[in-house]
């Protein structure tokens, strides 16, 4: 029941910081036009290329900028209907226009406008209101109070030479369409920077970070548990003590270093693996075992980076877990009995040794989801902790939050998966 709360609370906390920041992808275009301007720079921001207004309020209303913080979370959740198929034209001096618009089939239309007061009527036909269409009216006065709020003047006088001036002293005409549009409907939105829908962005990038992330558990768990059950039983032993020296030296060096070091002397200078990726050009056009052994040539140093530190964490905590219930009263009142040494250390205490690492099953969730941002930048793999930084870096507010949304469920997920397991390994957990 917590799950939905959780997923509102951290949405909602992240979508304020996106618009609280500043350097979000409107001041990004302002912030060049103006570089461009100083620096006399045609390709950047000169007259022949620089962006106008209209353009500067369209991205606005993409990304519900225009709106307040609460309602443009409620619209991006999909709460609140949001404005869709935005269309305007300037009124000229009768206070009548031609309003282009698009029609919720795709078909173009034009429909006469004109001013009565201070709202704009149509000559609307049958499919206006069928479709849902809605007309407001903008003074230049709105107009121009929205221009200084973008740029950020607040002198009266400097508003009202805007309101004056040729650009803004006319009504504007705007239609547009109310509809359900957000995350609740299955819409992530677009992304700013490449302007490709962003489930399909994830969905691209998610497949090479859990083929990582999956693999590097499974071989995790499969050797590091069985690898902990015996450096306990043979405590200070020869065995116990060189494993423990390689783990250790394993663990002491971060995942990215490694990398770095492993494309260094095995992949450049002898060439045993490749450079970046995880396959090659013309992977497709490889038989069915070309395409397996170039991806296995490919895995190999990524995936010892992934497991190398979780690999040392995993197999002490397994030991020191195993050794403390060794030494409980309960295993060795088995033993006392009669029970044998082995089935009192497989059926009492591995059991209850086994419970704080199922407890780790939420963190191991959300590398296998998340990926490791270094590794992936490190061997140039383009996986969900590329997405995620890029998305970051590029301040692309729709993407920000479509990672969020898919990591933080995922997570939260994995906690409860987590807690599941433990109640079923715990014995003293109980629901009746």
């Amino acid at each position: 029941m917590l799950i939905p709360v959780t997923l509102v609370g951290v949405t909602f906390l992240v979508f304020c910081l996106t618009r609280l920041v500043p350097g979000g992808p409107v001041e990004r275009i302002l912030q060049e036009q103006a570089i461009g301007a100083l620096a006399g720079d045609k390709a950047v921001g000169g007259a022949e290329n620089a962006i106008g207004d209209d353009e500067v309020e369209r991205l606005e209303e993409m990304f519900n900028l225009d709106e307040p913080m609460l309602t443009g979370y409620l619209q991006w959740l999909g709460v609140l209907p949001r404005k869709v198929q935005v269309s305007k034209a300037e009124l000229g001096d009768d206070g009548c226009a031609q309003l282009s618009v698009v029609r919720a089939d795709g078909r173009a239309a034009v429909v006469p406008v004109r001013l009565e007061g201070e709202s704009v009527c149509a000559d609307a036909p049958d499919w206006w209101a069928a479709e849902g269409w809605l007309l407001e009216a903008q003074s230049p006065h709105a107009r121009a109070l929205r221009w200084a709020e973008r740029h950020h003047v607040e002198d009266p006088a400097a508003i009202a030479r805007q309101e004056a001036s040729p650009a803004l002293r006319r009504w504007r005409a705007v239609a547009h369409r109310k509809v359900f549009d957000g995350v609740l409907q299955g819409n992530l939105g677009r992304s700013y920077k490449y302007n490709e829908p962003v489930a399909a962005m994830m969905l691209d990038r998610l497949p090479a970070t859990l083929y990582l992330g999956l693999l590097g558990a499974l071989i995790t768990y499969l050797v590091s548990i069985p690898l902990g059950v015996v450096k306990a039983i043979r405590h200070r032993g020869v065995f116990d003590s060189l494993s423990s020296i390689l783990i250790f030296t394993g663990y002491a060096v971060p995942g990215f270093a490694l990398g770095a070091v492993l494309l260094v002397y095995l992949g450049a200078r002898l060439e045993w693996f490749p450079l970046y990726g995880l396959t090659s050009p013309g992977f497709e056009a490889l038989p069915p075992w070309g395409q397996a052994r170039d991806l296995l040539a490919h895995t190999v140093l990524p995936l010892l980076c992934y497991v190398v530190s979780t690999f040392a964490m995993t197999t002490m905590m397994m030991k020191n877990n195993l050794m403390d219930n060794l030494s409980a009263d309960y295993v060795r009142t088995a033993v006392a009995k009669g029970l044998s040494f082995k089935r009192a250390v497989w059926r009492h205490a591995f059991r209850n040794s086994f419970i704080p690492i199922a407890s780790t099953l939420g963190s191991v969730v959300c590398t296998v989801v998340g990926g490791s941002l270094l590794i992936e930048r490190v061997f140039d793999i383009q996986g969900f902790g590329m997405l995620s930084f890029q998305a970051l870096m590029d301040k692309d507010y729709s993407l920000i939050m479509g990672t969020l949304l898919l990591t933080s469920g995922i997570i939260i997920i994995g906690n409860l998966l987590s807690d599941l397991l433990v109640a079923s390994i715990d014995p003293r957990v109980k629901f009746e």
